[in-house]
């Protein structure tokens, strides 16, 4: 999520992530998916938005192979790789286990 990156870095997600049984962690260079909370919806700013999240994003997440998880942290993100991909994006939430 290019919020998250401005104001927090992803180490520490990217740590996290890391501690899931067999998973390997990759991030993509990527600025803004495009989004950029309502920005994208508009429909005169439906260009800009695609274009922006097709500089590296998208085609990164088509990339991917077909078993491989898509974690995208926001909200927007999820939604434009949804819209442009096909594919559902996991918030990390869903893809880590707690170990008692």
């Amino acid at each position: 999520h290019c919020h998250q990156r401005a104001l927090y870095r992803t180490a520490a997600l990217k740590t996290i992530l890391s501690t899931v049984d067999g998973a390997r962690v990759d991030e993509v260079d990527s600025s803004c998916c495009g989004m950029a909370g309502s920005f994208g919806y508009e429909k005169s700013h439906y260009d800009i938005s695609r274009t922006c999240g097709e500089r590296r994003l998208m085609p990164a997440v088509r990339e991917l192979d077909e078993d491989a998880i898509c974690v995208a942290s926001g909200f927007s993100c999820r939604h434009q790789i949804a819209d442009f991909t096909a594919r559902q994006a996991r918030h990390w939430v869903e893809c880590i286990t707690v170990k008692t």
